[in-house]
């Protein structure tokens, strides 16, 4: 369909007619196409068993989701991401939609084993992230080979809280792309019997206090179905991890949990490999505007 072709920069064209030379007919045209992908999807309430009834999430008040097969869509085809078909789904704010919102939650699943929590309490957070800021660096050079955008690790945008009881966990990074401002990468997990849910926050800087006051709700909103719940764990059939919260926390920084969907920030549409593939879709796009 036209609209795959042009979703990447059509934002663009609404934030500024000068950059391609159109008339304000044309961004009235522009706006009409975003509202009829926005308006192509299935948004739900209530609650939605994920894939092979690993989980359950009662969307929390003040969201919709969206099913795997758009979310994915979403992620591959309108924000510009490599192709992959992992998402679980996604979580909007109500009143935000997939072209033009500000914040969303990418759901997934890693089956990496049963996660040990013995570590969480002696976590040393500080070196933690100094470790990490390190991993970054080193990854960010081989992107940048590669023709990607360079990488920066800056902070904690929230420190890592993890509750032992529910067996669930949270932090956020800051992070800084080459060529654009700071990113916020907010992430959520829960622990079970054989892995771990990745929930993880998309947006920007001045997201961080709305996200944070929504973590509690979607937290308790999500939650492993019986038998895959992680007091579900049997030590004579189940793998265990190579690694603890610590381990999971560090991840590997630029290739785990979804990292690479913060290369298409709402409202931003930073495309991957970006300077020939905006250009090549900004051709068509002109191309499909000046059709009469």
């Amino acid at each position: 369909m036209r609209f795959v072709l042009i979703s990447a920069v059509l934002l663009c064209i609404l934030s500024s007619t000068s950059a391609v030379g159109q008339s304000a007919d044309s961004v009235a045209r522009a706006k009409a196409i975003v509202d009829s992908v926005n308006n192509s999807f299935t948004y739900q309430h209530g609650i939605i068993k994920l894939p092979n009834g690993i989980a359950v999430i009662d969307v929390p008040k003040g969201f919709k989701y969206v099913s795997p097969s758009e979310s994915n869509y979403i992620l591959n085809a309108l924000w510009g991401n490599p192709p992959d078909s992992g998402s679980l789904g996604m979580l909007f704010p109500e009143q935000t939609f997939p072209l033009g919102g500000t914040w969303a939650i990418d759901i997934r699943y890693s089956e990496d084993g049963h996660i040990k929590d013995d570590d969480a309490k002696d976590i040393d957070y500080d070196d933690l992230l100094s470790d990490m800021k390190e991993e970054v660096k080193e990854e960010s050079k081989a992107r940048e080979k590669d023709g990607y955008p360079s990488i920066e690790l800056l902070s904690w945008a929230e420190n890592p809280y993890y509750d032992p009881e529910a067996k669930k966990l949270y932090w956020a990074k800051t992070l800084l792309f080459s060529g654009t401002d700071t990113t916020l990468n907010f992430n959520i997990r829960v622990l079970g019997r054989k892995g771990y849910l990745l929930l993880n926050a998309i947006g920007s800087m001045e997201n961080l206090e709305e996200i944070k006051a929504e973590v509690p709700a979607v937290l308790a909103a999500t939650n492993f179905s019986t038998g895959n719940q992680y007091t579900d764990f049997d030590p004579s059939i189940d793998q265990v991890a190579a690694y603890g919260i610590g381990g999971l926390i560090a991840g590997k920084v630029l290739a785990k949990a979804g990292f690479w969907a913060l290369l298409a920030k709402f409202g931003k549409f930073i495309v991957i490999g970006a300077v020939a593939l905006f250009a090549s879709l900004r051709k068509q796009i002109v191309g499909f505007f000046n059709r009469s």
